[in-house]
């Protein structure tokens, strides 16, 4: 048979801890502050297993068999009322009787009174806190702290980083046990040694030459209408407002200080928006030096004395601008049967593609059809005649024409009659003056 017995070594903590431990089977009773036996066979559900029986013992317990009718174990609790008395073959052992004797928890002692009193390790030196720390004597033990601006860590009193912590509101230095506050440019440190105050540089001294704007920790300088701030962003030199578009003006733009004009070419006035140019017409304002045989023709900025109509051989003047050619003259065989003379005028750098004249038959015959053309003069092909109707056409500009510049075109318009095997044409000479500007 197997005698099972569990015997539990003692442990005890180290010296120095602040809390007082009993050995295993035992537990503290807090009013005596004594280390008292645990009834292991009562607490522990089924300490022992199959045949054993449990049998408390001091600090521990054992397990022995209680099936055998010969050998009766010696460790059965005599009063135990599971199983009756058997009559042992010998005489009954004698087995001392075991005391318990007052145990203090760590951090007591037995005073003069055997009572269980409080041991100050500080005033003793028996702690074990490092020479950096500070020993702080508690009930049943102690502490080590470190002094203010450190803290504990693995035994060690490390320096307390209060800049990582926000302590301050903006610069933070930290040094041993401590730190300071300080603040950016154009703050102030607060009576409280943490916040920082704004700076109103605007008013303590103006370091604008124009105008100062107070911001949160700085200062802006702006300057007047008309000038621009310098790379040093303090000093204001005058704006070069014409550099910055070439739209300020219709015409000139002329810089000044601190602002600009605008200035129009001979032959125009300024308008009171003071950027446009409006043509000064000097054939209304008889500013012009035509003689009386000529006329005055207006341009934009300028005009022209025009001559009187003249016409060549062997064509004979109808009106002051229409020439006929008669048909029963034969130098006018292949000649135009009239020529109008027309003058118009022009803006330089007008948009493309643009109408520019109209031209169409004054008389329909019946079965005849008219075909429209430039004659001459569209050597830089620069403008084409686009049929618009039966009877008209339009002469269109497909690229900008820059002036001063005068362009004589013969626009041609072909009669074609079927009925009478007839074809002839008229021509419109036409005389475009380009301004130099365009407006």
């Amino acid at each position: 048979r197997i005698l099972t017995a569990f015997t539990l070594a003692v442990c005890l903590s180290s010296p120095g801890k602040a809390q007082q431990q009993c050995t295993n089977g035992f537990d503290l009773d807090r009013a005596s502050g004594q280390c008292i036996d645990i009834d292991e066979c009562r607490t522990i559900p089924e300490a022992c297993r199959g045949d054993m029986v449990c049998v408390n013992q001091n600090g521990g317990y054992l397990c022995v068999p209680r099936t055998n009718p010969v050998y009766r174990s010696p460790y059965l609790n005599p009063y135990s009322n599971i199983y009756p008395p058997v009559p042992a073959p010998g005489p009954v052992p004698n087995y001392p009787t075991v005391t318990r004797p007052l145990i203090c928890r760590f951090g007591y002692q037995l005073d003069e009174n055997n009572q269980c009193a409080d041991v100050d390790e500080c005033a003793s030196d028996s702690h074990q806190c490092n020479p950096t720390q500070i020993c702080i004597n508690t009930e049943g033990g102690y502490t080590c702290s470190c002094t203010e601006g450190y803290w504990l860590l693995e035994g060690q009193c490390l320096d307390i980083d209060e800049c990582r912590y926000g302590y301050c509101q903006q610069l933070c230095a930290n040094v041993p046990g401590s730190y300071s506050c300080t603040c950016n440019p154009g703050f102030t440190l607060n009576d409280d040694g943490r916040s920082c105050q704004d700076v109103n540089e605007c008013t303590s001294e103006n370091p604008c030459t124009q105008t100062c704007v107070n911001t949160y920790g700085s200062f802006l300088c702006r300057c007047e209408p008309g000038y621009e701030l310098e790379a040093d962003g303090v000093n204001c030199s005058d704006m070069d407002e014409c550099s910055f578009s070439e739209f300020l003006c219709q015409h000139e733009c002329v810089n000044g200080p601190g602002s600009y004009y605008c200035i129009c070419p001979s032959g125009y006035n300024l308008l009171d928006d003071s950027r446009s140019c409006q043509d000064i017409n000097e054939c209304e304002t008889r500013n012009f030096t035509c003689t009386p045989q000529q006329t005055c023709f207006n341009i934009p900025g300028e005009y022209k004395c025009l001559d009187p109509v003249r016409c060549e051989d062997p064509y004979i003047q109808i009106n002051e601008n229409r020439c006929m050619c008669p048909a029963e003259n034969p130098g006018c065989r292949d000649q135009p049967f009239t020529v109008l003379y027309r003058v118009m005028d022009m803006v330089s750098g007008r948009s493309v593609p643009s109408d520019i004249f109209q031209m169409q038959a004054t008389t329909r015959y019946p079965g005849a059809y008219y075909i429209f053309q430039i004659k001459s003069g569209n050597e830089g092909r620069e403008f084409y005649m686009r049929q618009t109707g039966p009877i008209s056409a339009t002469l269109v500009m497909t690229r900008p024409v820059k002036g001063p510049r005068t362009i004589q075109l013969d626009l041609e318009m072909i009669t074609v009659n079927t009925v009478i095997n007839f074809r002839g044409s008229s021509v419109i000479r036409l005389t475009i003056y380009v301004s130099q500007y365009s407006f």
